[in-house]
């Protein structure tokens, strides 16, 4: 978003990001700073993934950011006690001085991400300066707000994109310098991504980095539910207040593109028979006896030419293409752009969750979203249920609707590399 000559300029702000003391893991104190980070939390795999990053080391970040307890609020009070706990012993220090953080993931088949962590100030949608494109799930958002509440800590930063231009150098040209410095942590975790991180605390850079970006915008690329969380606790407490801004990381994606991904489906109490009989006559529906790569490619290939979707669960694959014209007519709400009513998420959430299937799609007891798509189709093959498979949607889709102020159904994208969760932290009452 570059202001310069709109008569908005002065009325519209944008990006104010903002340096604090990171709170981060004694490397002395734990195993490897490896074997305490963790995926967002809404990407563990549970409880197989849960139990998997627990036993790498009893300091594991995934004890804060999934405590295990019988209720709510234990779990919360046990996330709470936990932090509090690792800060007195040490465990947790934070940073002698306020900076923001350039953070750094790299892999081996080519991927090289850089950005910025800092803390951002919270903003709505109206204002125009981070765009969400996804649906919340209220109750998502409520368990969040009661776990930052609980820990009154940022445990773990969105990942926010932008688009960089001329105005962008200053950021670019800091990001890119401090990364050939020896960096404050380094580590390589079981996913084959290095991470590096590294302090800018120097007034000059901190001052150029925050006139640059406060000339754009941002789309919310993963943590639409931590955004909103981070808005519900703003109005909670009278401004100024540290809960104005949250935990980032922004992204510059001109000069680092994410991938996208596609985040599956898992329909637990809808067996795979019963959910092809029901699409009989609604879809065309072909069964694939093929490997899970090449069930994916079959998919992207129909993509191409309309709305496609693979469901699993029984041993098979079985490709949904070319839905009833009539049938999307009477269960795709009008009024809304073109680009929002082709969407596959849109045809599988308005046509077959709530008018074939009559699955409520807000509901964890019917339905499960989940990014690694081996997961999604082992564990409907384990609990009789029904793996629905995505192709992903692109870019510059997602990014066109969030400009007109349209959001996609929940969970439509999975950007990446996501940052991994530990590496940082911010604590609002230190």
């Amino acid at each position: 978003m570059n202001t310069a000559g709109h008569p908005e300029a002065t009325a519209r702000r944008g990006l104010e990001l903002t340096p604090f003391r990171g709170l981060r893991y004694d490397p002395d104190r734990v195993g490897s700073l490896a074997a305490v980070t963790s995926p967002p939390y809404d990407v563990v795999v549970r409880p197989d993934g849960l139990h998997h990053l627990q036993d790498s080391d009893p300091h594991n970040i995934v004890r804060l950011i999934l405590p295990q307890a019988p209720t709510p609020h234990a779990r919360n009070e046990q996330a709470s006690d936990t932090l509090r706990r690792w800060l007195d012993e040490g465990v947790l220090t934070t940073d002698p001085e306020p900076g923001l953080y350039v953070y750094e993931q790299r892999h081996d088949d080519g991927m090289l991400q850089r950005g910025i962590i800092g803390a951002l100030r919270v903003s709505d949608p109206s204002d125009g300066v981070v765009l969400p494109h996804e649906d919340v799930m209220p109750h998502v958002v409520a368990d969040r707000a009661a776990l930052m509440r609980a820990t009154s800590a940022n445990l773990e930063p969105l990942l926010l994109t932008y688009r960089g231009n001329g105005s962008s150098a200053a950021t670019s040209e800091i990001v890119e310098r401090v990364a050939g410095r020896p960096p404050l942590l380094s580590t390589t975790t079981e996913d084959g991504y290095s991470h590096r991180l590294w302090a800018v605390t120097d007034p000059s850079d901190l001052t150029r980095i925050q006139t640059d970006l406060a000339e754009h915008q941002a789309l919310i690329a993963d943590g639409h539910h931590r955004w909103a969380t981070y808005r519900r606790l703003r109005t909670e407490h009278p401004s100024p207040s540290p809960w104005d801004y949250g935990l980032v990381l922004l992204v510059d994606t001109a000069r680092y593109p994410l991938r996208v991904r596609a985040i599956h489906r898992l329909l637990h109490s809808l067996p795979v028979a019963d959910a092809l009989e029901a699409v009989e006559g609604l879809f065309r529906v072909r069964r694939l006896d093929v490997s899970l790569s090449q069930a994916l490619e079959a998919l992207a290939d129909a993509a191409c030419a309309g709305n496609a979707f693979l469901l699993a669960g029984d041993g098979a694959f079985h490709l949904l293409d070319y839905p009833d014209p009539a049938l999307l007519a009477r269960t795709i709400p009008a009024g809304r752009p073109a680009a929002w009513r082709t969407l596959d998420a849109t045809v599988l959430h308005a046509t077959l969750l709530d008018h074939v299937w009559r699955i409520p799609e807000d509901s964890p007891a019917h339905i499960a979203y989940i990014h690694d798509t081996a997961a999604t189709v082992a564990k409907a093959e384990r609990d009789g249920g029904t793996a629905v498979l995505m192709h992903p949607v692109r870019e510059e889709v997602v990014r066109d609707l969030a400009r007109q102020g349209v959001t996609m159904p929940r969970k439509s994208t999975s950007f990446g590399p996501k940052p991994a969760s530990g590496l940082v932290l911010r604590a609002l009452d230190l």
